[in-house]
């Protein structure tokens, strides 16, 4: 075929590594390509051993472009197994292209959504001939790998599934809408590749001593446990001898041995000392967060760095990045701080934690940042955009004096904004407003600002460690008689009708109802805008092609979508959406608990936390685009946070970073944007 444009790809590949355990940069450098499979625009699909002419002609060619599904893989592979480097631009993923517009990543659920033919779906049976050929067999085997000549039958049958996989992709990448895979936001995952390809430097030496500590320090609690018990238990990992003994030797009936509910029986009075000390080991014993230090040494590259950390559009409804690997999204905060965890991370790497710290569970937890560093002559530059999400949510809506409010703030003439909550919601005087009455308004903030009422109250009041019994006490008799009568008549309604009452007692029920009622008066323009957009939704659905308003969004439906321009001009995807006879809003989606395609139910609120979520992500990778090209190698972005690995000069530093990703884009005039960092040459929590 002359000139072709477009080159689709699939490689199937050997490696001894783990790929699931260590990620593509690892198992690249011990990988041998097995077959390649490919097709030139609407050419027929061929399968190859090894490079021949008209593909190594087209892989070359810079005027071709290559489509590969989770292209990442293929391109890295390619790099290490054939020697060949292709510019990033020339590449486009199927996998990305469907995670931006809200469908699942996995070749076969897409071909599943989109109802493909068999001959032009994923073969349902290639994990076994994967499993075959591109890994180790078990070591019990006589035959450690597979190949043509011992499994010629299968051989053929791999064949045919790689030539599958190129037919299926084919057909995908023609189905596939475009919109959020264009323009800006191509180029924004040609730069999240260049990210990923970077990497970060790891500081491999104290990975090994946390290693060694958290090793001695489980033992150390195993023997502890074992004093304790009598030997009942082994290890405090053992839950269920530990639940056991703890029931017949205290008469303690525990339901679990969560995290949460330990820490809430700690605080116990009446439970015994004794079982206290066992179920603080437990807690110690138990902190998953160390579970990551052999996660960096499976990850981290033989040049001391972690790469392939970072999925475009991992979260697909709203676009944010997600983890991948070590999970940098959720590192721990950390209970050791500033110098204390300095001098920790050097008892570790001396081997002499255990005679400086009481917990060195605690320790290595707190250390886990710490593992990332800039290499010698380098520092990173790190910074955080301030509560993204409220202040996109009150410029979403309207709520002109929370804007004003944040802005205020922000030049330091404002006071805090849970303050500020909290002051607004009950009418007071915001210098009235204590310790307390901010923990209300800071739970206030985060669970009532998506439509959350009792339940998404008591959740968080629980993370925050708010006694919602004594918050009554004083909160009920502050409550303007409106919204206690309403809250009132609620707490009747609930229990006449059977609803949920969340094991809340009435005056703590009321309280909270009546807590959620002065926020949604005082936010009047949220309330407001949740039910906009369910009308909305439903008006485009019923009426497709035809547009709606809701604020500085667009709703329409066309072809089987749902979409929601935001003011980017990026447009939140719902694939194929409906409303059922009660008007209710549905469509169809990954469901995050069972991990299965089907249908997701929605509402005014929850599409709100959507928009607010999206639009927040906008702003960051808008920041992230432009501190790129100020110069700021971006080695890795953890929820609103941007780590930049630079030299270590005057030239770079957090106030310039702070102030490029506060610098509202083009399409976000009046949004107020805050974002505040350090300077440092190994990770931290600020």
């Amino acid at each position: 075929m002359s000139n072709p444009k477009i080159l689709y790809f699939d490689l199937e590949v050997y490696s001894e590594v783990n790929l699931k355990q260590s990620g593509v940069y690892r198992y690249a450098p011990e990988s041998e390509i097995l077959l390649a499979a490919y097709a030139l625009d609407d050419g027929p699909v061929h399968v190859v051993e090894t490079a021949n002419d008209e593909l190594t002609k087209a892989l070359l060619d810079p005027n071709v472009t290559l489509v590969a599904h989770n292209a990442q893989f293929d391109r890295v592979v390619l790099r290490h197994a054939w020697q060949m480097e292709t510019e990033i631009e020339r590449w486009r993923c199927t996998m990305a292209q469907a995670l931006a517009h809200s469908l699942p990543g996995a070749l076969g659920v897409l071909c599943q959504v989109y109802g493909l033919d068999a001959d032009e779906a994923k073969d349902a049976d290639g994990q076994k001939l994967i499993q075959l050929f591109c890994k180790p067999q078990p070591a019990n085997r006589k035959l450690r790998r597979a190949n043509k000549e011992t499994h010629p039958d299968e051989w053929a049958q791999f064949v045919h599934y790689a030539r599958q996989d190129v037919q299926a992709m084919r057909v995908l990448h023609g189905k596939l809408p475009k919109w959020n895979y264009k323009d800006a936001e191509l180029a924004l995952w040609h730069l999240d590749q260049r990210i990923n390809d970077r990497g970060v430097a790891v500081d491999l030496d104290l990975v090994q001593a946390a290693i060694d500590a958290v090793k001695k320090e489980k033992a150390r609690l195993s023997k502890e446990t074992q004093d304790k018990t009598g030997g009942d238990v082994n290890s405090a990992s053992q839950r269920d001898a530990l639940l056991a003994h703890i029931l017949k030797e205290y008469g303690v009936s525990l339901p679990d041995l969560r995290t949460s509910t330990l820490e809430r029986r700690l605080e116990d009075p009446d439970l015994p000392e004794p079982v206290k000390e066992l179920l603080r080991i437990r807690l110690e014993a138990s902190m998953s967060s160390n579970a990551k230090y052999p996660k960096f040494q499976h990850c981290t590259n033989e040049d001391g760095r972690l790469r392939g950390t970072l999925q475009y559009c991992g979260a697909s409804r709203t676009g944010r990045f997600a983890g991948r690997l070590v999970q940098l999204q959720n590192l721990p905060r950390g209970s050791v701080k500033g110098t204390e965890l300095e001098h920790g991370i050097a008892a570790l790497k001396l081997g002499c934690a255990d005679l400086m710290f009481d917990n060195v569970s605690a320790l290595t937890s707190s250390a886990v940042r710490g593992c990332l560093i800039a290499p010698e002559g380098k520092k990173l530059v790190v910074s955080d955009l301030s509560n993204i999400e409220g202040r996109v949510a009150a410029w979403l809506a309207g709520e002109d004096w929370k804007v004003q409010a944040f802005r205020e703030f922000d030049a330091g003439t404002g006071p805090d904004l849970y303050k500020m909550a909290y002051a607004k919601s009950f009418g007071v005087s915001v210098d009235t407003v204590g310790p307390d009455e901010r923990s209300v308004g800071k739970v206030q903030e985060l669970a009532l600002g998506y439509q959350g009422a009792v339940g998404a109250f008591k959740s968080f009041a629980a993370i925050y460690r708010i006694d919602l019994n004594d918050m009554a006490d004083k909160v009920l008799p502050t409550l303007p008689d409106e919204l206690l009568e309403q809250a009132q008549r609620y707490w009747n309604y609930c229990k006449e009708e059977g609803s949920n009452t969340f094991g809340l007692e009435r005056d703590t029920f009321v309280a909270c109802d009546g807590v959620k009622r002065a926020w949604r008066k005082a936010h009047p323009n949220i309330t407001r805008l949740w039910k906009e957009l369910e009308e909305s939704a439903v008006l485009a659905i019923q009426h497709p092609n035809e547009k709606f308003k809701a604020g500085k969004l667009v709703f329409n439906a066309v072809r089987g979508w749902l979409r929601i321009k935001m003011p980017s001009g990026r447009l939140l995807c719902y694939p194929q959406p409906r409303v059922d006879d009660e008007g209710k809003v549905s469509y169809a989606g990954l469901n995050q608990y069972t991990r299965k395609w089907g249908r997701i139910s929605t509402y005014g609120g929850k599409i709100f936390e959507n928009l607010c979520q999206a639009v927040a992500r906008d702003v960051l990778t808008n920041g992230l685009a432009m501190a790129e090209f100020g110069g700021y190698a971006i080695v890795s972005s953890v929820h609103d946070e941007l780590i930049c690995e630079v030299p270590d000069n005057d030239r770079f530093t957090h106030e310039e970073l702070s102030a490029i990703m506060a610098t509202p884009p083009d399409w976000a005039k009046g949004l107020p944007l805050a974002a505040a960092g350090y300077e440092t040459t190994r990770y931290r929590k600020e």
